[in-house]
């Protein structure tokens, strides 16, 4: 049988191979064993097939030395090819973990009798414009995996303390979320404010998670440099489901 090799030599896991092809061929990418069974006609296992758009991509499976092999088996014509080999893929991106933000808990939450009130598992604070399609939402997944949940009496409107309304959910809460938003922006507290809250000034410690909500990290600069850079969660990139996940992992690991 009539093929084309390409000693490719040494490659590393992940790497990719590319193969250009004039016209439509079975492609095999193989290793070292596998191009000597498949060479000397027996059984062989390989990376590929029938290729009926160029170029192809392939990707090595395993660390050691590989073989390309292009033939017309089955069918008609001829093919000429070229091989190249490219960088792997990169790693995808990791956040990092709830679970390492320090402080983002709180482990001393008074009873009901001495805080005067119900205790929470999360408290949500928000502006009133984001309750349906974000906040009702998120509130309902937590409380589906049966945690307490406190989100309506922290609705912020204008005219409210932001200061005030936050520290009466953290004194009776394990968890804060804070929703930032458009219409969050717009309600016309200083960035000192918000940032004096989200990070404690002496320690440096994160004590609410910042949820983005169809916000930009650059509308997030211009509002609040430092607060950019603090953990956080956007719905652009996490579903309600997975938010609420992560938020009931956390208070599960700290129970």
């Amino acid at each position: 049988m009539d093929f084309l090799q390409f000693d490719l030599g040494n490659l590393k896991r992940g790497e990719i191979v590319e193969v250009t092809l004039t016209s439509g061929a079975n492609v095999r990418l193989m290793t070292s064993s596998e191009f000597n069974n498949y060479k000397n006609g027996r059984k062989h296992r390989f990376i590929g097939g029938l290729a009926k758009r160029s170029p192809v991509n392939l990707q090595v499976t395993s660390s050691g030395r590989w073989y390309v092999a292009v033939d017309m088996q089955g069918l008609r014509g001829s093919t000429k090819a070229s091989v190249r080999t490219l960088p792997g893929m990169l790693p995808e991106i990791q956040e990092r973990p709830l679970s390492e933000v320090p402080s983002l808990v709180r482990d001393n939450v008074p009873p009901p009798l001495e805080s005067g009130g119900e205790t929470h598992d999360v408290f949500i604070s928000h502006a009133s414009e984001d309750k349906d399609d974000l906040v009702r939402p998120l509130a309902n997944a937590l409380i589906a995996k049966g945690l307490n949940v406190w989100f309506d009496e922290m609705t912020l409107r204008i005219g409210d303390s932001l200061r005030q309304k936050i520290d009466k959910g953290l004194a009776n809460s394990r968890v804060g979320l804070v929703v930032l938003s458009p219409s969050f922006i717009k309600k016309g507290w200083t960035n000192y404010e918000l940032d004096g809250i989200v990070t404690r000034t002496v320690s440096g410690e994160q004590v609410l998670l910042p949820i983005w909500h169809n916000i930009t990290k650059q509308q997030v600069v211009d509002f609040s440099p430092s607060l950019a850079d603090k953990v956080a969660r956007s719905t652009a990139t996490h579903t309600i489901d997975e938010i609420a996940d992560e938020i009931y992992e956390l208070l599960e690991s700290k129970a």
